[in-house]
């Protein structure tokens, strides 16, 4: 066991390390027979999706030691998508990074990841990839439906719609208010297919969880009875080493790619599977994306681009299901956290309800996956999901409206005298990696109250930032590289044509490049771009990479392995 570089011998080291951690634990823990096995816990009254967590981490330690193995609770940095400022983006990286440090730090043979909230499934996917410890993940869960005055309630997604319901004069301000009571009707994280339940479909596909645990309900008892599985399989993986590296290859990735074009998850995957494959050492692309995924069909009725929730999802079969409709797309040796097959694991699944999941011969959509776009306006690619646009503006061409920031966005968009129609595009810049910083959640800018009063309900909508996987709409996002970073987008100027023509897989702007390079940043601009003089920011902005790499820092590319550091004695 690694464990006995800290607790195996007589010396005066490794009695200062049993000692102290001995506080009840028997003479055989500390023998080198019984795997060491940490909780990485991202539970947080202030993440209050994963306010649960600690519940779940008992069971998973009542497995633990069931199999013969010595559990402990490992807090970690826990950015929760709600209530993070600037964005919990900025923060992914240092959560997994902190998950890398203090697993390697540890006398640590084996990890459990612990997490629900956007952020935090893929920084502790990436961190526990950069140690390639045995590692196995649990997602929270989603909460249940929630209702308002008879309707189903879909976290995020009807807070997108209500708002502009309450700017468009359909909706009070006095049923808003209400309606903020029922959204979130238990524990767990969004019941959306945000990024939440997407990242947790992901980890499953990758085959870092039992199979059958994703879309589990955070108030199901079930999730509990699969936390305790999950504690019993990772003392197996530590006797069997098997690793992230064995478990996440480019097939597992692939693999997720088609599930994720299946289930009509967010956005925001493509920016952390990226991440996650980097950390493993995996060539993983945009353009995989368009290739693997845009072609594959949307199977899942759920929110944001359907009418179910996850609460639905899980009683009509679950991802397995919808693995199983889709299997003859899979990679069929990618295997997952059980050593066998991916795929063999869908034996039994079923479909319940085909209202909320379709058959692949009568799919919601027939080619409904990520499409990648590129043109002078994106050198370096940029992210559409046709599953939650309009048809009708999916090949567009009309006039920008730029802003140079969200703050300036949210100073004019109501502005009786902005210029903009139905027809023209609203582009956002400032609002990148580097930008922001962190890349926020913006991209589904909204739509102009003087449009709202004429019945307009979407436009097309430019920016280098993301969105939530729980929002809708015709939106061009992740435009690589940023404005910050010396991009086209910088360039934009309000009145110039711009060109999309999703299935060209074409995003431009209508001038000559030698018009284009004549161009430079606006003042407003390169003024926004200020770099903080200190701390976790300026590391960040100094060594971010773009989005169409995954947003990680540069010099966490690959991984360090899990070699014992020096002693501290």
């Amino acid at each position: 066991m690694r464990s006995a570089a800290w607790y195996g011998g007589n010396d005066r080291d490794a009695y200062l390390h049993r000692a102290w951690m001995r506080r009840g634990n028997p003479d055989t823990a500390f023998e080198g027979k019984q795997p060491q096995i940490v909780i990485i816990n991202t539970a947080s009254d202030l993440s209050p999706c994963n306010a649960h967590l600690n519940e779940v981490a008992q069971s998973v330690k009542d497995g633990i030691w069931a199999a013969g193995g010595v559990p402990y609770n490992l807090p970690m940095i826990s950015p929760g998508e709600t209530n993070v400022r600037p964005t919990a983006m900025l923060y992914r990286n240092i959560a997994a990074m902190a998950t890398e440090e203090m697993i390697r730090a540890n006398p640590v043979d084996g990890v459990v990841l612990l997490g629900g909230c956007d952020k935090t499934i893929p920084a502790l996917l990436m961190g526990a990839a950069s140690v390639n410890l045995p590692s196995i993940a649990i997602s929270g869960g989603p909460m249940l439906n929630g209702t308002f005055r008879g309707n189903t309630l879909g976290c995020g997604t009807d807070v997108w719609k209500f708002s502009e319901d309450v700017r468009a004069g359909k909706m009070s301000q006095e049923d808003f208010t209400a309606s903020e009571k029922s959204m979130i009707r238990s524990k767990g994280h969004c019941n959306t297919m945000g990024t939440a339940s997407t990242m947790a479909c992901m980890a499953e596909a990758l085959g870092m969880t039992l199979p059958g645990l994703a879309g589990t309900p955070a108030a199901d008892s079930r999730l509990l009875e699969m936390s305790h599985l999950t504690g019993r399989r990772i003392v197996e993986m530590v006797y069997e080493d098997l690793k992230p590296s064995d478990v996440m290859t480019r097939g597992s990735f692939l693999n997720a790619i088609v599930a994720l074009a299946g289930i009509g998850g967010s956005t925001n995957a493509v920016v952390h599977l990226l991440a996650i494959a980097g950390r493993v050492g995996v060539d993983l692309t945009l353009d995989d994306f368009d290739e693997i995924g845009s072609h594959i069909p949307l199977l899942v009725n759920l929110q944001p681009a359907g009418k179910h929730l996850m609460e639905d999802l899980s009683r009509a079969g679950g991802l397995r299901a919808v693995l199983k409709e889709l299997k003859g797309s899979l990679d069929s040796k990618a295997i997952n956290v059980t050593g066998k097959p991916l795929v063999d694991s869908l034996e039994g699944a079923e479909i319940y309800d085909e209202t909320v999941i379709s058959r692949l011969a009568q799919p919601l959509q027939a080619n409904a996956g990520i499409a990648i776009l590129y043109g002078n306006l994106a050198p370096m690619g940029a992210v559409i999901k046709p599953a939650a646009a309009s048809p009708s503006l999916l090949k567009h061409r009309g006039p920008a409206v730029v802003f140079e920031s969200i703050e300036d966005f949210h100073a004019r968009i109501d502005s009786l005298d902005l210029e903009v129609t139905k027809d023209s595009i609203l582009v956002l810049r400032g609002c990148g990696p580097k930008g922001y910083p962190g890349m926020p959640e913006v991209s589904n800018m909204a739509i102009p109250k003087k449009l709202l009063e004429q019945g307009v309900t979407d436009l097309v909508r430019i920016c280098d930032g993301r969105m939530s996987g729980t929002a809708y709409g015709t939106v061009v996002l992740h435009v690589a590289p940023e404005a910050a970073a010396g991009g086209p987008l910088g360039l934009v100027q309000n009145g110039d044509m711009i060109i999309l023509d999703v299935e060209g897989r074409i995003l431009s702007i209508d001038i000559s490049d030698k018009e284009l390079a004549k161009r430079s940043l606006p003042t407003s601009t390169s003024e926004a771009f200020a770099v903080p003089a200190r701390g976790w920011e300026r590391l960040y902005i100094d060594h971010v990479q773009q989005a169409n790499l995954g947003a990680d820092l540069d010099f966490l590319l690959g991984n360090s392995g899990s070699k014992v550091p020096r002693e501290s004695h």
